[in-house]
């Protein structure tokens, strides 16, 4: 936490603002909305995983149709797109920023238009902070006429020739959980430079409440707009945004001084243009058993630090879906590592997780 986020609380208490509305709702949305651009729309919701949900209807996401997923993320990007009856179609990545493959999107699509039908649309996804290469695969899904919907969950902070992750995509996501660069405990944003697609968002985010007197409703709504409360958090975190993308990036820097000269360890670097918030660092080992003796002897130590994501096409729940598969996100499963990476990280904390994995590398 930083110092003002208990300002904008107890100003929600004394005001009486609890509910899903409210002055800090409408501040933490501009607060976003200037931040990454004044040409971006903002619903403050409770949580990415519902700003994914509503952002797959809102472009007509349905019951029997496919949508292109990274494969190598979390499963919030791709479990939204079951909850609407459509199904996932899992793209493998790339070694340059570990996210969507151009090429294997390219040729999902055009298997999928020849054997199926097109894909309703892409999620593409920022994964540990790296931008993916948003030229590469914008063009290919404009080509193809398909939506993107930017998962930029981890991402905050981040951008890609200098214009800021969370503005490429026809829709964009943001997360705002326990764990991300910033938080207000729980809640997300929904973000796009369609002004329809925000109020739809606010819309069905709100039980989809027609304008009546009375209660009415023409369509399914849903509970996922974000509390004044945890809104008046989120302020309060804006404001040190670029404090913690600092000290993130801090993290970064000294693991890789510190372990990249001993020529078992490899870092994701950033290509040039860009800029990643490295919310979180992660290395990658010669092999399976070496990172698991790392992450084993850091365990003992009291250390925790956790494996890549395990890509969606591997996981139990997804296994019989389609796959655009090389093996690059498998083999990233494998080798990976990632790091205590937190904000208030202190420079012993470094100190301490080099040291111990030097000592098992020796």
């Amino acid at each position: 936490m930083g110092n003002s986020e208990e300002v904008f609380v107890k100003k929600a208490f004394k005001t009486n603002w609890i509910a899903p509305l409210g002055p800090n709702v409408s501040g933490f949305e501009n607060d976003i909305q200037n931040y990454i651009g004044n040409d971006i729309n903002v619903a403050a919701l409770s949580s990415g995983t519902g700003a994914i949900h509503l952002g797959l209807g809102i472009l007509g996401v349905g019951k029997g149709d496919e949508v292109l997923c990274q494969s190598f993320t979390f499963s919030a990007s791709a479990n939204p797109i079951t909850y609407l009856g459509a199904t996932p179609v899992f793209i493998d990545s790339e070694l340059t920023t570990w996210n969507m493959s151009p090429k294997l999107l390219e040729e999902a699509i055009v298997d999928r238009i020849k054997k199926y039908k097109k894909p309703k649309a892409i999620i593409a996804v920022h994964l540990y902070g790296m931008p993916y290469d948003v030229g590469g695969i914008n063009e290919i899904a404009g080509k193809y006429d398909i939506p993107v919907i930017e998962d930029s969950a981890e991402a905050l902070g981040s951008t890609y020739k200098n214009q800021k992750c969370g503005s490429f995509g026809d829709i964009a996501v943001l997360s705002f959980n326990g764990n991300k660069i910033i938080t207000t405990s729980g809640g997300g944003a929904l973000l796009s430079k369609k002004s329809d697609y925000v109020d739809q968002a606010i819309h069905l985010s709100t039980q989809a409440r027609d304008d009546a007197p009375h209660y009415q409703h023409t369509k399914i709504g849903y509970n996922y707009r974000m509390s004044n409360v945890l809104a008046g958090i989120g302020r309060g975190q804006m404001q040190v945004l670029q404090n913690r993308v600092d000290a993130r990036r801090r993290n970064y820097g000294y693991y890789l001084e510190n372990l990249s000269s001993s020529g078992e360890i490899e870092f994701l670097e950033e290509p040039k243009g860009f800029y990643s918030n490295r919310w979180l660092t992660c290395i990658l080992t010669p092999s399976f058993e070496i990172k698991e003796r790392i992450r084993l002897a850091l365990l003992r130590e009291n250390i925790e630090s956790r494996p890549l994501w395990k890509p969606m096409h591997m996981q139990p729940i997804f296994k019989d879906n389609l796959n655009f598969s090389d093996g690059t996100s498998e083999d990233l499963f494998n080798r990976g590592l990632c790091l205590p990476s937190g904000s208030n990280l202190t420079k012993n904390d470094l100190v301490r997780v080099v040291s111990n994995i030097k000592n098992i590398l020796r």
